[in-house]
């Protein structure tokens, strides 16, 4: 059974990355609907919708613009294709893609990704995925969008092909969020450097994470968001179950508690540096 969540003070919480069109959801009789309602009763008040293909793209377009404000919740999307799906990109899925970038302020798209390396499955060739990576880093910088990086077991390519970026010159100053960020401080840093903000979720509140914890501690606080990733990677103390966003407070608590202040200021920081980062009001 999923834990109430305790948070009841007055500040908003942005949760920077969910997939609530997630088949999970619907094998459990649980619309977007009663996923908003349950957000907005724990102070989450703002929710990028990313996307990881073609297909699901299309879902999180429709949703941010089909139920943006129920509950009192904004509403944001994000399109590309993720490392898993690289196999799948085509001409026609890069065509699909900039007709979004081009309708991205109508459509409320603010994001190109997720995008990235996953060397962990490799259910796509590793030669295509950085293919494709780059492909897409060329479209964020055409569009001027920050991209939702996905980067695991992939930290040296994915580094190699942001250095070369970053050093043409084709990079945005903001260049966007490595999303359920777990690579080792060293690499964050030079995330940081190069201007990326880190997005910690459920692994920050895991007992037996210790480098997660390091790298939030040693992160400046302009460069941190919050997110969730639901349906996954639930936090304590409903690890196990099904995540939602309304779970987010968890995850900022947590961060609180690293960097030693309130939840408030921890979730007022983070809200305004997920406004920031994704150039909303």
């Amino acid at each position: 059974m999923r834990e109430p969540v305790y948070y009841s003070g007055s500040a908003e919480f942005f949760d920077t990355h969910a997939h609530i069109y997630d088949q999970k959801y619907a094998e459990c009789n649980t619309s977007a609907e009663d996923i908003l309602q349950r957000c907005r009763a724990s102070g989450v008040t703002s929710m990028l919708i990313a996307a990881d293909s073609e297909e699901t793209s299309r879902l999180a377009i429709d949703l941010a613009n089909r139920c943006d404000g129920y509950s009192g919740v904004a509403l944001y999307a994000s399109c590309g294709v993720h490392p898993h799906e690289a196999k799948t990109y085509t001409e026609d899925t890069e065509k699909y893609l900039r007709s979004c970038l081009e309708a991205r302020r109508e459509q409320k798209i603010m994001a190109l990704g997720e995008i990235g390396l996953d060397y962990y499955y490799d259910l796509s060739e590793r030669s295509v995925q950085k293919a494709v990576f780059e492909r897409q880093l060329g479209l964020a910088y055409e569009y001027d969008v920050p991209i939702i990086l996905h980067e695991r077991d992939a930290t040296g390519d994915c580094l190699d092909i942001l250095r070369r970026f970053y050093k043409e010159g084709r990079m945005r100053s903001l260049p966007g969020v490595c999303h359920c960020s777990s690579c080792s401080l060293e690499a964050s840093q030079e995330l940081i450097k190069m201007g990326f903000y880190l997005g910690f979720d459920g692994p920050l509140t895991f007992k037996n994470n210790k480098k997660t914890p390091e790298v939030a501690l040693n992160t400046p606080w302009d460069r941190i968001v919050i997110e969730t990733d639901s349906p996954y990677l639930t936090p304590e103390p409903n690890r196990g179950c099904i995540n939602e966003p309304c779970h987010v407070p968890y995850v900022c608590s947590k961060l609180a508690e690293i960097k030693g202040v309130t939840i408030d200021e921890a979730a007022q920081i983070t809200y305004d540096n997920g406004k920031m980062l994704f150039g909303v009001n």
